[in-house]
């Protein structure tokens, strides 16, 4: 048994321990807390902007005086297992950031975007306050809009920021508002379309329009389509490679432009009930003399970027098919989408390196892990794509960036575009070597798209570099019941090109 004073001392160190634990707990509290206010934070986050817009938004400036901290959206809810990670995660990262980077050369406005902000933000906090989701004074759209979150949050995995992106930080180019009608576009308006005489390039005059399309011709010839297996940052869908022939044909100097795109809407605005297989069905009939055209967008369209000769954006493959079609009966000639074929063709310009110009797509990638510590080289890509080095996260115009061997412009880059093939995997696997004009599989669920967008890598920038729309996904957040056919609510870098056959009669050789 211990002595009377080994008892004493056992007790004392007990009561030492206890006091030193209290003690410890407070301190860790008061850490904790302390480093939860939005003045610690913004020791870190020392951007102006972002105080600046936070004291903007509805969560600080409000008729109920309260005032929404930084930890309240950007952290779980207090009190649980998932804050303390989240915190603890978050506050390494960042103070990392904060003693390593260079807190000027960090886009903040790349930061802000809802790709980023999403992983950032909980709907369990937003939750917490906003319990009532149909309080009195909401809109009808707003019921609308809320009851299809309801249904399909866990499913879709929907975000509260999906539609309040600027609840948190006041964003003046962020609008909830909605498109009616298709801005006014001033000009002369053409009576008559262009006549095609030769096989050269020229420029499509729509009637009953001020819109015109400048058309590249582009003659046909042979290549090898998709990329050699040695091509750096290669992907398996891009082979195997085929030598394939293309006939000439026509195409868009740059992507179809919101001006050339609201000739359309405002000409054939309609409530969108037309079937889609009517429509993919009447682009091989020449006998039709009407087309359906698009509804009202959900929302402001242009993401308050600007329109004019900025490529139009956030339109569905259906739309842009119909636009080929509407354009086609306006013209008298064969407007259409390109096939994959042709669009890569037209891409390299009669070259089969990694891009149309010199460059190692290794060299200019951002990806590795060495690419922290030595940057990607941007010197001879600067000049011909709009991507996720020089974009400021946004399309721009086709006058920033020089032409391809051939004259077209924002073939990578910028926005994607859309092709008329099927998208497959394995499309290469069955196509035959020599096959001339081929197009891509009978049928399937996604179409293709090329050229990658404004904030896409070097690397998938590549001539041959593949992918594809997400149909599903680029739809989750618009509560239009069914969801609307023409317009996407979830992706802003998708655009399209058209391509005109040569008319018959017309020398192309």
């Amino acid at each position: 048994m211990s002595s009377p004073k080994n008892r004493k001392n056992y007790l004392l160190a007990g009561l030492a321990g206890l006091v030193l634990g209290f003690s410890l707990m407070i301190v860790f509290n008061t850490f904790w807390v302390r480093s939860s206010s939005s003045e610690s934070c913004m020791s870190c986050h020392a951007h102006p902007e972002s105080d600046a817009s936070w004291k903007q938004s509805y969560h600080y400036n409000n008729g109920s005086g309260t005032k929404t901290d930084c930890a309240a959206c950007h952290l779980p809810e207090k009190g649980t297992f998932r804050y303390a990670k989240a915190k603890a995660k978050m506050g390494m990262k960042d103070i990392w950031s904060y003693l390593t980077k260079d807190l000027e050369s960090i886009d903040w406005e790349r930061k802000s975007e809802l790709d980023y902000a999403q992983n950032i933000v909980y709907n369990e906090s937003c939750k917490s306050c906003h319990v009532n989701l149909f309080p009195t004074g909401i809109t009808d759209d707003g019921i609308t809009a809320h009851l299809y979150y309801e249904e399909n949050e866990e499913k879709l995995n929907l975000q509260c920021i999906s539609c309040h992106l600027d609840a948190g930080h006041y964003n003046p180019n962020y609008q909830h508002g909605t498109l009616n009608s298709a801005p006014k576009v001033s000009g002369t308006i053409h009576e008559t379309a262009a006549e095609i005489k030769e096989f050269k390039n020229f420029t499509e005059t729509v009637p009953g329009s001020t819109a015109s399309i400048r058309m590249v011709a582009i003659p046909g010839g042979e290549f090898l389509m998709g990329s050699p297996e040695n091509e750096p940052l290669r992907k398996d869908d891009e082979g195997p490679q085929r030598r394939v022939r293309v006939s000439s044909f026509f195409m868009g100097e740059y992507e179809v432009t919101w001006d050339q795109f609201w000739a359309f809407y405002n000409e054939t605005m309609s409530e969108g009930r037309t079937p889609p297989s009517e429509i993919y069905a009447n682009n091989t009939r020449e006998d039709i003399d009407a087309v359906s055209g698009p509804t009202p967008p959900f929302g402001i369209p242009d993401q308050g970027w600007g329109m004019g000769d900025r490529p139009a954006i956030t339109m569905t493959h259906y739309s842009a098919e119909t636009f080929c079609q509407w354009l086609s009966l306006k013209t008298g000639k064969k407007y259409r989408l390109p096939t994959e074929a042709e669009w890569e063709y037209a891409a390299r310009g009669g070259t089969s390196t990694p891009y149309f110009f010199e460059g190692n797509p290794k060299k200019l990638s951002n990806e590795g892990f060495l690419k922290s510590i030595f940057k990607a080289d941007t010197t001879g890509i600067n000049g011909y794509a709009v991507y996720v080095n020089n974009s400021g996260n946004r399309s721009q115009e086709p006058s920033k960036v020089k032409a391809n061997p051939f004259g077209l412009k924002n073939m990578i880059g910028n926005v994607m575009e859309y092709c008329s093939d099927w998208y497959s995997e394995n499309a290469y696997s069955s196509l035959q070597d020599g096959a001339t004009d081929p197009k891509g599989p009978s049928e399937g669920t996604e179409y293709v798209v090329r050229g990658g967008l404004y904030s896409s890598d070097a690397a998938d920038l590549r001539s041959a570099a593949r992918s594809h729309t997400e149909h599903d996904a680029w739809l989750r957040t618009d509560p239009q019941n069914p969801k609307s056919i023409w317009w996407y609510s979830d992706i802003k870098g998708i655009g399209f090109r058209v391509v005109c056959e040569v008319p018959e009669g017309i020398d192309a050789n």
